[in-house]
């Protein structure tokens, strides 16, 4: 039986990064940065000149975010509806100094040893990062508004007689998965790859990491086998591409990165948000969107689950949260499953 717990939103259940294009980067100086913006006479430079706001679809003080639903207003998408997500980026401490010898301070209040001023960094220490969904869809503007979230406990036989017929009816694509493990796409950002079709792998940045720092490091693991959608689908025989994967990422990391796995944080959603085995490295401190415990299952538990069980995540009840327009809340009231 699925019983629902009413929740407001929040960071923890935020939804992952699709293949959505990055606009705005630093210029930074590090390896696998991205590169510098576009000067203004560019296409990528000037696409957002005429950007026609319709409504702002959420923001957080804390994230220093901000979901914007609006109009492109010129370009190739010129008239569109778009996703536009403005993000601060974080500070970088290799640019402390600089940012401490060129900004300008503005003195708002002083009372005793206290002082507050408005600093104004230059515009290449002040970087923010966009990110633009275009063409986008009624499905993309409903996943970015701010929404009432409700705990589903999915039961197995829940999952076989309502969450697979409608993950198979909707025919979610992931061909921008396959234009990565092909190559097609975003061959320059892999950091390790394992070709190995059976226990293979390929190992990027997220697109929420910005590469220029390590504080909020996060990568994103994808398998190779495309018959596997999601948690539900593993059984025993799936150890080998599991444990290969915890192995050799946290071993890539380590070379490319210098974090070592015990700084690691390694797991895989459930829901996830587009269905093709993949699993998440983010490093401890970094509170990453989903990382929470109504979403998130620690590979290491995952292993030792299908090791004394392999019809551990086929039989037992899961836990994880739907907004209020998702159609698969709705099935599951349909059915009445709360």
């Amino acid at each position: 039986m699925a019983d629902t717990k009413k929740r407001s939103l929040d960071s923890d259940n935020g939804t992952e990064s699709g293949p959505e294009k990055k606009l705005a980067t630093g210029d930074g100086d590090g390896k696998n940065t991205k590169k510098p913006v576009a000067d203004p006479g560019s296409e990528a430079g000037s696409m957002l000149v005429g950007f026609q706001t319709e409504k702002i679809m959420r923001e957080s003080s804390r994230e220093k975010n901000i979901f914007i639903h609006g109009k492109m207003g010129s370009g190739p998408n010129e008239g569109q509806d778009a996703v536009l997500i403005l993000e601060k980026t974080p500070f970088r401490e290799d640019s402390l100094a600089e940012l401490f010898k060129t900004s300008e301070l503005k003195l708002q209040m002083r009372n005793d040893i206290y002082s507050t001023y408005h600093m104004h960094p230059p515009a290449h220490l002040n970087d923010i990062k966009a990110t633009v969904v275009c063409p986008a869809t009624e499905k993309h503007i409903k996943k970015y508004q701010s929404q009432e979230l409700f705990l589903i406990q999915e039961s197995g036989e829940d999952y076989r007689n309502i969450t697979l017929p409608y993950i198979q009816e909707q025919s979610f694509s992931v061909q921008w998965v396959y234009n990565i493990l092909e190559k097609k796409a975003e061959a320059d950002r892999i950091v390790f790859e394992d070709p190995d079709p059976q226990n293979g792998f390929v190992l990027l940045p997220d697109f929420k990491w910005d590469q220029k720092q390590l504080d909020d490091l996060y990568l994103i693991a994808i398998c190779h086998q495309r018959e596997i959608k999601s948690l539900r689908d593993l059984t025993r025989e799936h150890l080998p591409l599991l444990q290969n994967i915890q192995q050799q990422g946290q071993e890539a990391i380590m070379k490319r990165y210098s974090v070592p796995s015990c700084r690691l944080r390694v797991y895989l959603h459930y829901q996830p948000s587009y269905y093709h085995l993949h699993v998440h490295f983010t490093v401890l401190g970094y509170e990453a969107p989903g990382c929470g415990v109504e979403r998130a299952h620690l590979l290491s538990d995952v292993i030792q689950n299908l090791q004394t069980d392999t019809q551990h995540y086929r039989t037992r009840t899961l836990t994880y949260p739907l907004r209020a327009d998702d159609a698969l809340l709705h099935k599951l009231r349909e059915a009445g499953r709360f």
